[in-house]
């Protein structure tokens, strides 16, 4: 197995079916952040049944998402392990054309999982550490971009990103789990054909 601290999968129309579900990244997100589980624990999380985190994690399975971590296991209990570290959604290959339904029901999952963490921080937010409560930013900033300076900004944010250390990579003390979620999103009613 590649070390999934490591490995990036692009999505393909298969494995864009396969995490078309709001369980299924939901169960893909809990194994990168918190390692290994079995289907018990993560249903817990979840707040679902086990024989429906069960379900899900075999289609993952099927689909090259997930494994099981044979090391942990045992005859009653499976263990599992996410593949890779990080998912792409691109559109050079016509995805959204061929399988619009399965990219938008894939991106509202996502939106769900942002909008999850954003709620669980804000839950949180009297409780946490004062240095870290000023560190905390909600900001929009409203553009006028081409699509090609819209893709661009994306790369430099990427490449300001590359610069910070990763989840799972070794941390010096008084470091913290931080969730940054960009979105370049067009506005509908101005986003035009270049």
């Amino acid at each position: 197995m590649t070390d999934p601290r490591e490995s990036v999968v692009v999505l393909d129309a298969r494995g864009l079916r396969a995490l078309a579900h709001p369980v299924r990244v939901q169960l893909v997100d809990l194994l990168r952040k918190h390692g290994p589980s079995t289907a018990t624990r993560l249903a817990e999380r979840l707040g679902v049944n086990s024989g429906t985190a069960s379900y899900h994690l075999r289609r993952l399975g099927a689909a090259g998402f997930v494994e099981e971590d044979t090391e942990r296991g045992n005859a009653r209990e499976r263990w599992w392990r996410s593949v890779h570290r990080i998912t792409r959604l691109t559109d050079e290959n016509g995805l959204s054309d061929r399988e619009p339904e399965a990219v938008l029901t894939y991106m509202q999952s996502i939106a769900a999982l942002y909008n999850l963490r954003v709620q669980q921080a804000l839950n949180e937010m009297q409780t946490m550490p004062r240095p870290w409560r000023g560190a905390m930013d909600l900001s929009s900033h409203t553009l006028r971009l081409t699509v090609e300076e819209a893709r661009r900004l994306r790369e430099d944010l990427g490449e300001v990103l590359a610069r910070y250390r990763r989840d799972g990579e070794e941390a010096p003390p008084g470091a913290a789990r931080v969730y940054l979620m960009t979105q370049v999103l067009p506005e509908p009613d101005t986003a035009e054909e270049p």
